[in-house]
């Protein structure tokens, strides 16, 4: 079942306000990029404007064009910066997208130590710890970290050695948790939709009482007919969009309830 959602609710960020700009000034502004659902401009207890503001569009098109038209532009002589609204959680990985100290390497071989990782990877800097993966009885997982003191060397490592076949061809790059690693799949999977069968309102995981997906779960497109069209594409058998789908879907279910989750160090 794939439940309906008529329109794509969306907001977009504003700020570096000038002050003398309220709600209405702010609705003048964007409601000749489409239908504004609502405007607020953020104040202190005395009412005073903290210098940023929400508008919510009702379609992807007019907020996509505010941004666009706005982004950068003088308001009362200030610039302003207008963007999609990020959560904290997003803001933070945004923010911490470009530096990073701990790398994730796997697809190295079972006989790869500890003291190979140290030595093949100590060529780019300081190293101050490096974990090779295990089972119960001893046999490498073939996967591992490493974790250097400066990032500009992690950042070396990645274009030196990801994709660089030994044995295999390794992958090396930030090791992320499992809340970035379920936001950047889930990130794919709504582009991948998207580019297949029309907007993404809503995706969800169902979860057991415990956390751990269900392996299931329920897509919301914007309109009925990017229903009809996704349901009639899975119904007629197109194997090249079902199996990348669900090779998407699949990564994002064991990243939202998988085990093992990769931390920073």
């Amino acid at each position: 079942m794939i439940p309906v959602f008529v329109k794509v609710w969306l907001l977009i960020f504003i700020k570096n306000l000038d002050e003398a700009i309220d709600n209405k000034a702010l609705h003048d502004t964007f409601s000749t990029f489409g239908n504004n659902l609502s405007c607020k401009i953020a104040t202190d207890a005395s009412g005073q404007s903290k210098g940023y503001g929400f508008v919510q569009f009702d379609l992807e098109e007019a907020a996509q064009n505010a941004i666009d038209k706005l982004n950068g532009m003088l308001l009362n002589d200030k610039q302003v910066f207008v963007g999609p609204f990020l959560r904290k959680q997003e803001r933070e990985i945004a923010t911490n997208k470009t530096k990073f100290n701990n790398e994730y390497v796997k697809n190295f071989s079972e006989s790869t130590t500890k003291e190979d990782m140290k030595k093949l990877f100590g060529e780019f800097g300081t190293i101050t710890s490096v974990v090779v993966m295990r089972e119960g009885d001893g046999k490498s997982k073939c996967f591992g970290f490493v974790n250097f003191e400066n990032a500009d060397d992690a950042a070396r490592v990645v274009e030196a050695l990801n994709g660089k076949k030994f044995d295999e061809e390794w992958y090396v790059g930030k090791a992320q948790k499992k809340s970035e690693r379920e936001m950047e799949l889930k990130g794919r999977f709504d582009q991948s939709m998207k580019e297949a069968f029309g907007t993404i309102t809503s995706c969800k995981v169902m979860r057991d009482p415990s956390g751990i997906s269900r392996e299931s779960g329920f897509v919301a497109f914007s309109t009925t007919e990017e229903v009809s069209r996704a349901v009639f594409s899975w119904a007629i058998g197109d194997d090249n969009t079902q199996e990348k789908i669900i090779g998407l879907w699949f990564d994002w279910l064991m990243a939202s309830g998988g085990k093992d989750e990769m931390e920073d160090g």
